[in-house]
């Protein structure tokens, strides 16, 4: 390497941000001043950080359309969606920063005779968020406002394919007048990043991205005694029973399936379906999944775009080729989207059915825009093929039954529970993975207790 971080955008190849990475050197001085900003920004009340917050959202959508189109540039999202990242990410913010009073105020237990007994919720010091491109303002907002929110100073090491974004955070922070060293960001090496990880000027270290990225994570963080959230990948399923609105159903599950590219970690990649609607429900997605227009992203008719590399479409491409080596039908063809062509990063959308549990497709994360669909005949058949992977961050039940929702949802094992809808992050709701999709938890009242630490009161009143 020669020392500079070049992002290559994936609509056409052009190098669309050049910078110098970052080194130990520079870890070294942003700890410093993180530690020596929190030192005062730890003491400064709640209701000053959350309009800090405030400001930094007005910063953040007065610039809305320029941040949309750099970021589709970055990554390749049609710009028709792009701007809705912006609106979501002052959603989080906003959540976070309206509960941020009680949620972190002190527990009071019951009096005794003589004794005065609180808990206090301290900050950590300083957290490292390490952020991915695939949604880079709300992945890493779920970690960044929270910390802050709690009075820790935070540093942003975000994607190298989305760097802008870290910058972007930055600008915004700094309109909203924030003390210098609350927030900072780096552009790092996967090398110097785990060096920093290692340094003890880290508190905390929130991940996103893949299961082996959080294996390198848990690993640079067990030579300390450090609190690691890691937020991984998923393969997360979705069950239309027999009384399932099919329109809705079809509607909402070929968007989860396909937004983005299908380069969501919980978007939908696997679909069982009760076989009494299962003709009715390919059919009306199959339908739907060939009105997708696959293009420049920077277009306005587009709805889909490139996948964020030519490797990433290859590795789809495999998976498909492979389950149609082995039995699977693919009903979409790719004939249909005249951009998708072999080694390039537009990828046409795909519906596979015939396919089962010994093909990567319904196993292997895909991230990217294909889908497989099976036939089931009972509630139970569909819970046990649903619990049949490495993941769980979460699991979509398609029924105008919620008793059965709940009932199904007690015994999956996953994240979220969603009914009638799929891949979509409510900030008053813990987000949070088993297995392979990871561990801890952000967002809602329960995501400030891992970016805080208890400290208990056990005060003598009388003597």
């Amino acid at each position: 390497m020669d020392g500079r971080l070049r992002t290559v955008s994936p609509i056409d190849g052009s190098v669309i941000a050049d910078r110098p990475l970052g080194g130990i050197a520079d870890v070294r001085t942003a700890l410093a001043a993180a530690h020596e900003a929190q030192a005062v920004w730890r003491h400064t009340p709640v209701h000053e950080r959350a309009a800090a917050v405030e400001r930094f959202c007005q910063a953040m959508l007065g610039r809305r359309g320029e941040i949309a189109e750099e970021l589709t540039r970055q990554m390749g999202r049609p710009l028709r969606y792009t701007p809705l990242e912006v609106d979501r990410l002052c959603e989080r913010a906003r959540y976070m920063a309206e509960i941020a009073e009680e949620a972190l105020a002190p527990l009071t237990l019951p009096a005794l005779d003589g004794f005065r007994r609180f808990i206090r919720r301290e900050p950590l010091g300083t957290v490292l968020t390490i952020a991915p491109w695939n949604y880079p303002y709300l992945t890493a907002v779920n970690s960044v406002v929270p910390a802050i929110l709690a009075g820790n100073t935070v540093v942003l090491k975000h994607s190298a394919q989305t760097p802008l974004c870290a910058e972007r955070f930055a600008e915004a922070f700094a309109a909203a007048g924030l003390p210098r060293g609350v927030f900072q960001f780096l552009h790092l090496s996967h090398q110097d990043t785990a060096a920093a990880i290692r340094s003890p000027g880290i508190d905390f270290v929130a991940f996103t991205g893949s299961v082996e990225g959080g294996h390198q994570v848990q690993r640079a963080a067990a030579e300390r005694f450090i609190g690691v959230n890691l937020e991984l990948g998923g393969k997360d399923p979705a069950y239309v029973r027999a009384d399932a609105n099919l329109e809705h159903a079809i509607e909402n599950l070929v968007d989860g399936a396909f937004f983005n590219s299908g380069q969501s970690c919980c978007g939908i990649e696997r679909i069982y379906i009760h076989y009494k609607v299962y003709d009715r429900f390919v059919e009306g997605a199959v339908a739907l999944a060939k009105s997708y227009v696959l293009g420049n992203p920077l277009h306005p008719e587009t709805t889909l775009g490139p996948m964020v590399r030519a490797s990433a479409a290859d590795f789809v491409r495999a998976q498909i080729a492979e389950a149609i080596g082995k039995g699977a039908r693919a009903l979409v063809d790719p004939r249909l989207f005249p951009s998708s062509l072999p080694g390039t990063a537009y990828l046409a959308p795909q519906i596979l059915v015939d396919v089962d549990h010994r093909m990567r497709v319904m196993s292997e994360e895909s991230f990217g825009p294909v889908v497989g669909m099976m036939r089931v005949r009972s509630d139970e058949e569909a819970l046990a093929l649903m619990n049949d992977s490495d993941y769980g961050l979460t699991a979509a039940i398609w029924t105008q039954d919620p008793e059965a929702a709940a009932a199904l949802g007690e015994r999956l094992e996953t994240g979220t529970v969603f009914m009638n809808r799929c891949d979509y992050l409510d900030p008053g709701l813990a987000w949070t993975g088993v297995k392979d999709s990871g561990r801890g938890c952000t967002l809602s009242r329960l995501g400030y207790e891992q970016l805080t630490r208890p400290k208990s009161y056990h005060l003598r009143v009388r003597t």
